[in-house]
């Protein structure tokens, strides 16, 4: 989290949970896939309404716990693969649908729910893994990385660009980040790491070793910079922020 802050996300303090897309107390945020719940904890910290869906019953229902003892504003949790959602249209003024396309059948039909049920106006925030940290994961994570409900395909950039636009978006911004994960996946699956119970496990020292390596970078004086070009160069995940019409 505080290499994310460092980064610009999670700014409890403005509302910015990233470059140029903020929460307010009076937004109603959809978290589509919304999996551990992370962006729809930090919307409940703004005070927002709250609406989290997953297909996964244990993370909504870990998450529904925690919101109750939120500042959010309302929530309701959602068990449901988002095919389609069971939302009115036009509800939400931010919709957030992050590391989730990759794993759908159908992802022009998710972002035309993801549409749908945004109002005018309404501000987004999608992402998939980019395409080079794909390549990378192709050649050393397992099999099963590549089966459902894992990653069915990888976008480049310019096709999840023009999805998006093909949905009737806007793209207004490209917050860029997630270098420290595309290395922590690396060096999680080279090392032996496995999923237990839908979660990444492993007790391989190099990844201590990494998370050391990572925070002495952001606190030399050039630490940022290299950071921030890490970023931009090698990114985890391709991240968009995009609006539909008023």
């Amino acid at each position: 989290m505080c290499d994310a802050r460092l980064s610009g996300w999670f700014l409890g303090e403005s509302g910015q949970l990233c470059e140029g897309f903020f929460i307010r107390a009076e937004d109603t945020v959809i978290d589509v896939g919304c999996g551990s719940g992370g962006m729809s904890d930090f919307a409940a910290v703004c005070g927002a309404e709250v609406i989290a869906t997953d297909v996964d019953d244990k993370k909504t229902a870990a998450l529904e716990q925690r919101l109750r003892l939120s500042r959010a504003r309302a929530f309701r949790t959602i068990v449901s693969d988002s095919n389609p959602l069971p939302l009115a249209d036009g509800i939400a003024s931010k919709v957030i649908c992050m590391e989730v396309l990759e794993h759908v059948e159908d992802p022009r039909r998710l972002l035309a729910e993801l549409v749908r049920v945004g109002r005018p106006g309404a501000q987004y925030l999608i992402s998939a893994p980019d395409p080079f940290s794909e390549s990378v994961q192709r050649m050393i994570a397992p099999q099963l990385y590549w089966e459902p409900p894992n990653h069915l395909r990888v976008f480049q950039r310019d096709e999840l660009d023009a999805l998006v636009r093909e949905a009737g978006l806007m793209i207004e911004g490209r917050p860029a980040h997630f270098f420290y994960w595309f290395m922590w996946w690396i060096l999680f699956w080279g090392t032996g790491g496995t999923y237990q119970c839908g979660e990444p496990e492993s007790k391989a020292a190099v990844l201590k070793h990494w998370n050391k390596t990572w925070y002495a970078l952001l606190s030399d004086a050039n630490g940022q910079r290299v950071a921030r070009a890490l970023n931009e160069l090698m990114p985890k995940s391709n991240v968009l922020v995009a609006r539909k019409a008023a």
